[in-house]
């Protein structure tokens, strides 16, 4: 086998060193190696990019352990030392025979030859509002875990307010529980109620007439005011990721005609797979990338258990939320829906859910045909369809339109 590259080097990286081994192959067909150690601090980073210039070193292999290849990689991207990072399942060695400089050795070797194939690294912009739009969503499991201890904080108390209202944490419930934490009579705080809510007064009066302790009010005050101070963070993310997407507005604005999609969706779903189409090239490129297809394991021409791997799980998540709000709509999505869920029951634990199974069709619509054609989705409403003579017409082919399920021609 040719070499494809002559100088090539394979870092195996830790959190506080690096073991790192250049390959250079000579005129006469030798290979010289050599292999040197760095700590984790920034002047390591510096004297590593420097040694690989000093070898002219044309690329750069390590494995994506952590976080921890971060660092190592913006170091070698600012330098321009093309890297690749590599998923780790994929260059795994031999069992019994793994050491940090065998590891890096078989890094640059299969580097050599051009045997591995690196992982999608988006651009240093939206490597850093990954920072933000994770942290949202580490934000949005806080203050869903604190409305859950608000309504065990009242149900420990025999408060029954969050059995009949619809949002324990909406205008007039909040109204109510603060109430509660200023120590007012129940029939005083029923009144509260507006709107639907008011036609239950006797209702409402019964659920907060409960044991509501000192301490209950208390803790109750405490998760109330964590409430108001986790939302006010979220909506300061909210603008600062809106405002981010001016450099990829084009982008932004057509993912959100996506039914399901809504502008942080599409600011999320942006910032996970970029704003080039050419990097997955095909829509189940994407899917498979996201993990919302099976994987495939057959051998000897049986077809074994082929589970979905993990992927991405910040792309399955929103395309699994704007799946399961996008199945709520007049659109294809509604009808697939319909069709699957004869099929996968709903509330069995040994079938996915049919909105997981929606979810690669809209990812095949948003990241990559979507983008690359520049093509608007929002005609995709439900009109009638006339049906051939002597046939029913079908859930999917009521809608009027073709199902982006189907095959078709590309434009």
């Amino acid at each position: 086998m040719e070499p494809i590259h002559q100088r090539v080097a394979g870092i195996d990286v830790h959190r506080m060193k690096h073991v790192v081994t250049i390959l250079i192959g000579q005129e006469d067909g030798t290979v010289s190696s050599e292999t040197r150690e760095f700590g984790g601090f920034k002047r390591d980073m510096r004297a590593l990019v420097a040694w690989l210039q000093m070898h002219r070193i044309q690329q750069v292999v390590m494995e994506s352990t952590g976080i921890y290849w971060k660092s190592v990689f913006a170091h070698l991207e600012a330098a321009g030392i093309p890297a690749l990072v590599v998923n780790a399942f994929h260059v795994k060695n031999v069992p019994g025979r793994k050491t940090d400089v065998g590891d890096s050795e078989w890094l640059a070797q299969l580097a050599r030859f051009g045997l591995l194939r690196g992982s999608f690294i988006p651009p240093k912009d939206l490597r850093e509002l990954r920072i933000v739009s994770r942290y949202r969503r580490k934000l949005t499991g806080m203050l869903a875990g604190e409305k859950n201890r608000l309504h065990k904080l009242l149900d420990d108390a025999g408060i029954k307010l969050g059995g009949v209202v619809a949002d324990i944490d909406g205008v007039c419930a909040s109204k109510m529980v603060e109430g509660l934490i200023a120590g007012g009579k129940p029939d005083e705080l029923a009144a509260l109620g507006r709107g639907k809510v008011r036609a239950t007064t006797d209702i409402l009066e019964a659920a907060m007439d409960g044991e509501l302790s000192a301490r209950h009010r208390l803790v109750l005050d405490i998760a109330h005011d964590h409430l108001r101070y986790l939302e006010g963070k979220l909506a300061a993310l909210d603008r600062y990721l809106i405002a981010a997407m001016q450099p990829y507005a084009w982008a932004w604005r057509l993912l959100q005609t996506i039914p399901g999609i809504d502008a942080i969706s599409a600011a999320m779903i942006l910032i996970e797979i970029g704003d080039d189409p050419h990097r997955f090239r095909s829509p189940a490129r994407l899917a498979s990338w996201s993990a919302l297809c099976p994987g495939n394991n057959e051998s000897a021409g049986k077809r074994k258990s082929g589970k979905t791997r993990h992927g991405n799980p910040i792309v399955r998540y929103l395309l699994c939320e704007a799946a399961n709000a996008a199945r709520r709509t007049q659109t294809v999505f509604r009808a697939k829906y319909e069709s699957l869920v004869i099929r996968h029951a709903t509330r069995r634990r040994s079938s996915p859910s049919p909105t997981n199974w929606c979810a690669p069709s809209i990812s095949s619509l948003s990241g990559v045909n979507l983008i690359a054609t520049q093509l608007s989705i929002t005609k995709l409403r439900a009109s009638p369809r006339t049906p051939r003579a002597g046939s029913e017409p079908s859930r999917n082919t009521a809608i009027g339109h073709r199902s982006p399920f189907q095959n078709r021609q590309s434009t």
